[in-house]
């Protein structure tokens, strides 16, 4: 940069390479200048020429100075054109700034009330997730106490299944849990008078229950125990093989029971031609019906029904209907002497109300007869009110009355 005056002009400007190039030519003119007036002496002839050279020279260096005059002209108007620009630029930059710090500030607030709207939809929104966070919370807490509970239950369930295995683990127990389930169901089923439990017939022989029904079919038995042990080993049963073994081997223990119930149970004379087998498993029930039909129609044609809980149940309501009918039968001789008793009762029912009939009918006659009484006992009054005697003259052969003493 080169200061002239208040006026700063840059190395790379080519006006100013141009100024500084033209300065170089009139130095190194006014050196040739110098050289040439000491080479003036030494020769006149040499002098001409050169003087020749430096009038061009001058003439050339008037050029120069013209075209520096001209250069500095036009650096000064591109000085102040810079200087009017600058000032211009200055002014621009001024507004620009000003409308920037206008939008800054508006940018400010907008951004405060955004922010703002920003932090109370944050605290609303802190506030709801806080009460839903605390409700969630509460209802977590709440679901833990029900699966606490839930857990407690099934640990005590899983005590209870614990000890059922071991109930069924055991012949004496298992025949125990049977008894107590057909219990349960007779004992709803049946009036309490119409069965009895570990009832010893004449062979000596033990029933679970012993139903009481009428001749026929008579007294039947059922029998509460069941052969659990084949079933859990068909149920444990892995291969087919296995299963097939389990299978044939729960079919026979299944046979075997119900030749036991039909030869201590089917007593001629004493018991139904009958028996039941009950099982206290619909599983073992159903196994039976699905894969072992034929040990099934076996125990059809010894005369032993293997029933279930729910069967048992259903063939209970049907005995209770037959003793029921049973009952009805021997309160016949009542029942006919009962609607005797009715039939009179009807009978005087219809003499007495005859009767009534009679009473009401002659009640009736009597009041009417007072009505009419009534009716010509108020005309006459109506004539003596109005003193009109003479008017009583064509009535004199009516039947009134007369008035005499007592003994007349």
């Amino acid at each position: 940069m080169i200061q002239i005056g208040e006026n700063s002009y840059s190395l790379s400007d080519p006006l100013v390479i141009a100024t500084l190039t033209g300065a170089a030519i009139v130095l190194l003119i006014v050196v040739l200048l110098i050289l040439a007036l000491r080479a003036s002496g030494r020769s006149a002839r040499a002098a001409e020429p050169l003087m020749g050279q430096v009038n061009q020279l001058t003439q050339v260096v008037q050029g120069l100075s013209q075209g520096q005059a001209q250069l500095s002209g036009g650096l000064d108007s591109v000085a102040k054109s810079q200087t009017m620009t600058m000032q211009t630029m200055e002014v621009r930059l001024a507004d620009v700034q000003q409308k920037m710090a206008e939008r800054l500030h508006d940018n400010a607030i907008k951004t405060a009330r955004s922010m703002s709207d920003l932090q109370e939809r944050m605290n609303d929104t802190l506030h709801g997730s806080s009460e839903k966070t605390t409700k969630s919370l509460t209802q977590l807490q709440e679901r833990l106490a029900t699966i606490d509970k839930a857990q407690t239950n099934i640990e005590k369930l899983s005590g209870d299944v614990l000890s059922l295995q071991d109930i069924l683990s055991n012949k004496q127990t298992r025949g125990a849990f049977g008894e107590i389930q057909l219990n349960d169901i007779v004992s709803k089923a049946l009036p309490a008078d119409s069965y009895a439990f570990q009832a010893t017939l004449s062979n000596g022989k033990r029933a679970d229950c012993l139903i009481h029904l009428p001749n026929p079919p008579g007294p039947i038995v059922i029998d509460a125990k069941f052969p659990l042990e084949a079933y859990e080993a068909l149920v444990a049963a892995e291969t087919k093989e296995d299963q097939a073994r389990a299978l044939t081997a729960l079919g026979q223990a299944v046979r075997v029971h119900i030749k036991k119930i039909s030869e201590s149970y089917l007593i001629e004379g004493e018991t139904a031609d009958g028996a039941l087998m009950f099982l206290p498993s619909e599983a073992v029930y159903a196994e039976l019906h699905a894969k072992l039909p034929n040990i099934i129609r076996e125990g059809f044609a010894a005369r032993v029904w293997i029933v279930s809980p729910t069967t048992c149940m259903a063939t209970l309501n049907t005995m209770r209907a037959i003793l029921k009918d049973a009952r009805m039968r021997e309160q016949a001789g009542e029942i006919r002497k009962a609607l005797k008793h009715l039939h009179r009762d009807v009978e005087i029912i219809g003499e007495k109300a005859g009767k009534l009939e009679t009473h009401l009918r002659q009640a009736g006659d009597d009041v009417a007869g007072v009505i009419t009484a009534a009716t010509r006992a108020g005309k006459r009054a109506d004539r003596l009110d109005n003193f009109d005697f003479e008017e009583l003259a064509p009535d004199a052969d009516t039947n009134v009355v007369p008035l005499g003493k007592a003994g007349d």
